[in-house]
């Protein structure tokens, strides 16, 4: 398999919500770790991710339905349907296929930018809104240009 470039924090992700981004450079950091486990770490770092992703998801779902978040229906699923395609990885990493577990980290790469720029911007803004009755203020540092 062609090695893959690092998944690495960029401050294009900031969204102006202190807990969704705290929770979002954790959530870079543990798919860039599936990218780089070497193939005996796979497990743990498949495991780490698992339980963030639960964790991560469960509290952007707790804010959705707290703050009654019009399409939080919609987000929600795509959080499951990640969820379960992670444990479906899983289940096959315990049957010996790493390469799986390589290409569900390339898929979340891939998958995380637009989740973040669309579903959870929205809730950000949302959150923000009902909370500080404003708009999210997001500076952001030398953000690469796409």
């Amino acid at each position: 398999m062609e090695a893959t470039k690092p998944f690495v924090w960029d401050d294009r992700y900031l969204l102006g919500h202190g807990e969704m981004d705290a929770t979002h450079r954790e959530f870079v950091d543990r798919v860039n770790a599936l990218l780089t486990a070497d193939d005996a770490g796979l497990g743990a770092a498949l495991a780490a991710f698992a339980a963030h992703a639960a964790a991560h998801f469960a509290e952007e779902n707790e804010w959705m339905v707290k703050n009654d978040f019009p399409p939080r229906d919609c987000h929600i699923d795509e959080h499951n349907k990640v969820l379960a395609s992670v444990h479906e990885v899983q289940r096959h990493l315990a049957e010996g296929d790493v390469a799986i577990v390589r290409e569900l980290a390339v898929a979340l790469m891939e998958w995380f930018p637009a989740h973040a720029d669309y579903l959870d911007s929205a809730l950000a803004t949302w959150l923000v809104k009902r909370l500080h009755a404003g708009a999210p203020l997001v500076l952001r540092r030398n953000v690469a240009k796409a």
